[in-house]
Order: structure tokens, then C-alpha cells, then sequence
């Protein structure tokens, strides 16, 4: 079998310069050696047969988009970022990421570290220029899964058939992103959403990625342990400390090992993943635009003591019902109803997608404590900024407080599907007893 190395991802000068042809789209790379026109097709030994799945991410959006509506930021540090100070960077030019600035930093750092950096507010144009790109993408296929503003998955099995292999889709696909939008895109194709995902993350930027079937394997276990989806930094670190460096010592441990490293609730899902384990299909349905809760006390709430054990309850209300339908988010809004019906809102970014209760519950508590001035008739907690749970992974942050509070949420997630609704209730609530009249779901379950 070929040997994997990171130099077979780029290609010679040569045959860079005949991929980029007339659209100056970015070369395409491929995780094992393939033949001399590889620029061109899959060489003998990497057969496209059975990889379908296209994961499409955009390169560095906001602010790609910002740099095409105006050419004279192309070359500079482009941050696109929210401003007050409590702001974090929402998207971050290439030449940016140069001094470290990248997207959830905190705003303050950015400007510490880039101070010469073009730092711009978010627009709503994005919406619609991503739109405009998923409409693309559907011309060729209609099974396409947002999975954010940014990122889609596409499934070309059909479209194989009627229009031409995956990649040639892909390439006419990035064509048409830059000769229509003047962004570039990264496109990486596989056999599962999980290792499409890594051969558009090996490829960036401007870049087309393959995983041929027969070697995904050996691509995904030289990989470092941080690859994989729900291993975040300080998890990693535990791991190398352990011996555990490479995908390929991950997948030699059963899953009862992986749990006393891990977790109970993320062993399953980071075993499967070690092994290109990923039956998720592309699932062709609208972005759940958020979830929320929210509860009318019988009588006002005088003080946190009364409504902060019901907001950490419709916090995990909110988490598990992110949980059982695949979505993490990143926007927490908490809403107060006070007792003359005058009704606020407070919103805050968290710093990265989440689907625990306790780190939704903490954003909630702190810009309530700060809100809640009188007695509180409503309280109401919301998630939004949703996308795909396993597409942006779940940072298990070892030696951590919220490492442990997964554990328990899952627990609490079974046992509920297990004796029903009020299975399990927070200590506080048990202990001063039920003072709602009124608990409701606003609108759809996941609107």
C-alpha cells in the first residue's frame, strides 16, 4: 500500500499552474500518489468508486465577501467582527490568520494582536450571497445540507450519473463561485460526511481534496488525534500525554478505554469516527433557525433564587432537545417578562457551537442577573446560530468543569426517554416546590 504524506496534498509547479487554467480556481489535491495527470482525473489506483459526499466550505466568507464588494481591501488583514466589547471575531482574511486572529477570538486580542487590521461589523449580505451559492450547488444536485452560512454537504451519487464524476462537479462548482460571486471555495470529497469534511480541511484555501475509498483509512490514521471531531485542545493534549497521537492509536482502543479517557457520552461517538465509522446521510432539509423554552410563574419570581434553578432547567430543555435532533448553536438570547407585561431580551455570542445546558444556562444567567431589575412573571431561554452538532464537533475539554456536565446530560437524556417528561428535575426546584403555572415550547419544537 502507498504511504500517506502531507507533500502528496499539493501538487508540482507544473501541474499547478495547468489545474488552475482560465478560472484560476486553486489546484486539486489528492491524500495518496496518483499518476502523472492527476491535475486532470483520479490516477488507477485511486478509483472514485463509492466517494459521493462533497463538503463545500467557503473561504474565510465574511470576510471574502467584504473584499469582493470592495477590491481595495484584497491583500489586507480583513476582520469582520462584532465591535462593542464584549465582541468576538466572526471571520478572519488569510492575511489575518498571519498574526493570529482568528474566528471566536475575542475582539479586544485581535486588535492587539493585527492593530493594523480593516475591522469591519457583520452585514446582513451574507445571507443573501450565501443564498445565491446554495442555489448553485442545488443546479446540480438536490440533496444539499447546509450546515451553515458558509458550508454545505452535497450527495453526487445522482448527480454522477447524469452530469459527470464528483470531480468534475466539484471543479465546475468552484468555477462558478468565483466567476459569479469573486470568492473561492474548498471542496473535499469522500465516502462520509466526517472524511469529506477532512479532505476540504487538508485543502484549504481555494483547494479541491480527495479521499479515494480504498485509502481513506490510511489518510484518516496518520491524522493527529485533534482531527477528529469532538476532541478539542486540552483533550488532545491528555491524549498525546497517553501515548495517543495519531487517529490510528485512537481506533485501537476499545470503546471502554476511550471512556475513562473521554467520557461515557463521547467515547461511542469518537470510536465510531476513528474508524471512518459515519452512517449519516446528506439530508436535503432546512437549517432550524433555534430552539427555546420558556416558563409563566404563578406568581412573579422576586429574585434569582426563584427564577435561576427554572432557567438552568429550560436551559437543558433547550440543550437536549439540540441534542436529539443533531444541532449545536452558538447564540444564547434570554427573554424576561416582568410583572406590569414590559418584556426584554438580551442576546450574546457564545465563543463556540455548544449543546450542554450548563454553557447555555451561564451566558442566560449572567445577562439575566443583569436584566432582571424587578419581579420576573416570564423567563424564556433561546438557541440559535445552529448547524450540524458533528460538523463542528464537540469540544471535549478535559480537566474542565462542563467536561462532566455532558456525562450528566446525557444521563439525564435517557432517563427522561426512559420514565417521561419530569423524570428528572433540578434539586432546586424539587427542594422550594413547582411554582409555574405555564411552561411552553413557543412555535415549532426546533423553529
Amino acid at each position: 500500500m502507498s504511504t500517506w504524506t502531507p507533500e502528496h496534498l499539493h501538487l508540482s509547479g507544473e501541474a499547478k499552474r495547468s489545474a488552475l487554467g482560465p478560472t484560476s480556481v486553486g489546484p486539486d489535491r489528492y491524500a495518496l500518489p496518483v499518476a502523472s495527470d492527476h491535475s486532470r482525473h483520479i490516477g488507477p489506483n485511486l478509483s472514485d468508486e463509492g466517494i459521493n459526499v462533497a463538503h463545500v466550505d467557503m473561504d474565510a466568507f465574511f470576510a471574502s465577501v467584504e473584499v469582493a464588494r470592495d477590491p481595495s481591501l484584497r491583500g489586507k488583514p480583513v476582520i469582520v467582527a462584532g465591535l462593542g466589547p464584549r465582541g468576538v471575531v466572526a471571520a478572519a482574511s488569510y492575511e489575518a490568520r498571519e498574526y493570529g486572529v482568528h474566528s471566536a477570538l475575542p475582539t479586544a486580542i485581535a486588535r492587539r494582536r493585527c492593530p493594523h487590521g480593516v475591522f469591519m461589523t457583520p452585514t446582513t449580505s451574507y445571507g443573501e450571497v450565501s443564498r445565491q451559492i446554495m442555489a448553485i450547488f442545488r443546479e446540480y444536485t438536490p440533496h444539499v445540507q447546509p450546515i451553515s452560512v458558509d458550508e454545505a454537504f452535497l450527495d453526487l451519487a445522482g448527480a454522477r450519473r447524469l452530469i459527470g464524476s464528483p470531480v468534475e462537479i466539484a471543479r465546475s462548482i468552484r468555477e462558478r463561485v468565483r466567476a459569479e460571486h469573486g470568492i473561492t471555495c474548498t471542496v473535499g470529497i469522500a465516502s462520509t460526511k466526517f472524511m469529506a469534511k477532512l479532505a476540504s480541511e487538508a485543502s484549504k484555501p481555494d483547494g479541491l481534496g480527495v479521499v479515494a475509498k480504498a485509502t481513506e483509512l490510511e489518510f484518516l490514521h496518520r491524522l493527529p488525534v485533534r482531527a477528529v471531531w469532538g476532541i478539542g485542545e486540552k483533550t488532545a493534549e491528555k491524549l498525546t500525554r497517553l501515548g495517543l497521537r495519531t487517529v490510528g492509536d485512537l481506533a485501537r482502543l476499545d470503546v471502554d478505554s476511550l471512556a475513562s479517557s473521554v467520557g461515557t457520552a463521547s467515547a461511542e461517538h469518537l470510536y465510531a469516527l476513528s474508524r471512518n465509522i459515519d452512517p449519516r446521510p446528506v439530508r436535503p432539509e432546512r437549517v432550524e433557525k433555534s430552539i427555546s423554552n420558556e416558563t409563566t410563574f404563578g406568581h412573579d419570581a422576586p429574585d434569582a433564587s426563584v427564577w435561576g434553578p427554572v432557567l438552568l432547567e429550560l436551559s437543558r430543555k433547550v440543550a437536549s432537545r439540540a441534542r436529539a435532533a443533531g444541532w449545536a448553536g452558538r447564540g444564547v438570547t434570554v427573554k424576561i417578562r416582568f410583572g406590569d407585561f414590559r418584556t426584554i431580551t438580551r442576546s450574546r455570542m457564545l465563543a463556540a457551537h455548544t449543546d450542554v445546558g450548563r454553557e447555555i444556562y451561564e451566558a442566560a444567567r449572567e445577562m439575566a442577573d443583569a436584566a432582571a431589575t424587578a419581579p420576573v412573571r416570564l423567563i424564556g431561554v433561546k438557541l440559535d446560530h445552529l448547524v450540524e452538532a458533528a460538523a463542528v464537533g464537540r469540544q471535549v475539554a478535559l480537566g474542565e468543569p462542563e467536561h462532566g456536565w455532558r456525562d450528566i446530560e446525557a444521563v439525564m437524556d435517557k432517563a427522561t426517554a426512559k420514565f417521561g417528561k419530569g423524570a428528572v428535575r433540578s434539586a432546586g426546584r424539587l427542594a422550594r416546590g413547582d411554582s409555574r403555572v405555564d411552561t411552553r415550547d413557543p412555535g415549532n419544537p426546533a423553529r
